[in-house]
């Protein structure tokens, strides 16, 4: 059984490896930049379902933290011709004037530096519980913006930034995926990771057991923040320009229901659902146009995909109540013994005495 595994695993990614080096070259440029930001968007959904989902916080500043991870990717990224001409109103400040740095460097220093700010903001913010902790994170990510917006000497303000080399590729943002998944699934399977059930289950007990609240809790908001700022780096070099608006509070909504729709606990959940949400917006676009089918003509109205996308995410939510995947994660087992969609809180309770149900 296990063998088979491996080597239906094996498969699977030799296949996917096959897929990607073929739409690179082959596809066409609209449907590699969709299914980058899937790829992306399932980067970021892993990280805030780590926080929100295993260790039970409730966060909403995970635009804040894109935001840091992009910015400071960009910057480590751009040429100096570049940033010598879009910093025209107020020159850039030293040395990021004159620093370039190469992309995988920059990435992890994006990743690096909303660590860092993750790690300031949670020290006191984590503290907080429930709503108050929801409420001060997403102060902070509104507060990250409002700065970005007023800093014309480091982020060039209100204008972004513009000419950032499109690096970003199929490679890079599937790469990093796998490379989240492969981290997170080992820091869940570890003491830490039973630790964070653990906190989220019932702090109380948790606590009683010897576990440090504080620092399990910090431990899971800097490493979620840390992939969002590898997401946020991953982004920016995607579009090639970036400003503070695009990281406002509705981005991490966005996010969030990532992870509510593949299930709060569910690592392939968050990925499987980060392709869902991504092209089903696309495929849906089409409401937002007009259309002549020959015997209608059906007038389009602006904001209609968005209507009946939150429609059909409200029905997929009232049947699947845990998410898609609850907290069961993809295994060969289940596909093979086709329980894929089954989940622990399905399943009937044992007969009474007497053979009738309690």
């Amino acid at each position: 059984m296990k063998r088979r595994n491996v080597i239906l695993t094996i498969i699977a990614v030799f296949l996917l490896v096959a897929f990607l080096g073929y739409a690179q070259k082959n596809l066409d440029m609209y449907v590699v930049r969709i299914l980058n930001v899937c790829a992306i968007y399932a980067i970021l959904g892993l990280s805030l379902n780590l926080i929100n989902g295993f260790t039970g916080l409730f966060s909403l500043g995970h635009a804040g933290f894109m935001a840091v991870g992009a910015y400071t990717t960009a910057l480590l990224t751009m040429s100096q011709t570049t940033k010598a001409q879009i910093f025209y109103m107020t020159p850039l400040i030293k040395p990021l004037d004159t620093l370039s740095l190469p992309f995988p460097v920059a990435l992890l220093m994006g990743g690096i530096m909303a660590a860092v700010v993750a790690y300031l903001i949670g020290t006191p913010a984590l503290r907080l519980k429930g709503d108050y902790l929801a409420i001060a994170t997403l102060g902070f990510g509104e507060i990250i913006r409002v700065v970005f917006t007023n800093t014309q000497s480091v982020t060039n303000g209100a204008l972004g930034l513009t000419g950032i080399p499109a690096v970003t590729n199929l490679w890079w943002t599937f790469g990093m995926t796998a490379l989240t998944l492969i981290v997170l699934i080992s820091l869940i399977n570890s003491s830490y990771g039973r630790a964070l059930k653990a906190i989220r289950e019932d702090e109380i007990a948790a606590e009683s057991m010897g576990i440090n609240l504080f620092k399990h809790k910090v431990i899971a908001f800097v490493t979620g923040a840390f992939f969002a700022g590898i997401g946020g780096g991953l982004l920016g070099n995607l579009l090639g320009t970036i400003d503070p608006k695009m990281f406002n509070f509705i981005f991490t909504f966005n996010i969030l229901l990532i992870v509510v729709l593949g299930g709060m606990g569910s690592l392939t959940g968050s990925i499987i659902a980060a392709f869902i949400v991504t092209i089903g917006n696309e495929v849906l676009r089409f409401l937002d146009e007009s259309m002549d089918l020959g015997f209608v003509v059906f007038n389009g109205k602006v904001g209609l995909r968005a209507v009946v996308f939150s429609a059909l995410l409200m029905l997929v939510v009232l049947f699947y109540r845990h998410g898609l995947m609850g907290t069961n994660e993809f295994s060969w087992d289940a596909v093979m013994n086709k329980k894929f969609w089954l989940r622990p809180f399905t399943r009937k309770k044992p007969l009474a005495k007497g053979g009738t149900r309690p």
